[in-house]
């Protein structure tokens, strides 16, 4: 498992620093995968994680691989995608943004439920999907920031496309995954979490 999440980042990796459409966005793109694996490196031995969680994880580094090769704005797919159903933009970031609340959903579920930090499925819930909404606020904060600090250079990270909703309807679209991941996954999430928690002990 292991081994193959490796091989699968560093191949997707590899491809998407390929000959990106636009290097610097490439570069903004792809640091929050790296960061992403090697806190997963060093805390693999005292904080291992659900093999849900580590699969989710990887999805959202390719999601983010990919938007750094092509531009979330110009990804070839849902360029046929906008012509086959009369889009008048790539919705290719929306996916992300999407990923943004639905995986995050997961990291915090998983961090709340072994911390022990709540009490009941209600408010566990509740801040889970709190911590997801303000994820993707700071997000939006950080794509603000960096574009105020490079100018035009950024405007294919912000990938904003003329759309005058964009921010709000990233955060929107945050929080619909967010709450589509504990609809979905809690039950599966909660099992692994046992799994996890016999080994541990």
């Amino acid at each position: 498992m292991r081994i193959l999440w490796i091989l699968i980042f560093s191949a997707v990796l590899l491809w998407s620093g390929i000959n990106p459409k636009d290097q610097f966005t490439w570069f903004l793109e792809v640091v929050p995968a790296l960061i992403g694996a090697l806190i997963l490196l060093f805390t693999l031995r005292s904080h291992p994680l659900t093999p849900l969680l580590y699969s989710l994880i990887l999805i959202h580094c390719i999601i983010l691989m990919v938007g750094g090769h092509y531009t979330y704005a110009e990804v070839p797919l849902f360029d046929q995608l906008s012509e086959l159903f009369g889009w008048q933009r790539n919705n290719y970031d929306k996916v992300g943004h999407l990923a943004q609340g639905f995986i995050p959903a997961i990291i915090a579920r998983e961090i709340l439920i072994r911390a022990q930090a709540v009490n009941g499925h209600h408010w566990l819930n509740f801040l889970t999907v709190c911590f997801c909404l303000a994820f993707s606020a700071f997000y939006e904060l950080i794509e603000w920031w960096v574009a105020e600090l490079t100018g035009e250079s950024a405007e294919a990270f912000l990938g904003t496309q003329g759309y005058v909703w964009d921010t709000q309807s990233d955060m929107f679209l945050a929080l619909i995954g967010a709450c589509a991941a504990l609809i979905l996954l809690s039950r599966w999430h909660d099992q692994q979490l046992r799994q996890l928690n016999s080994k541990i002990t």
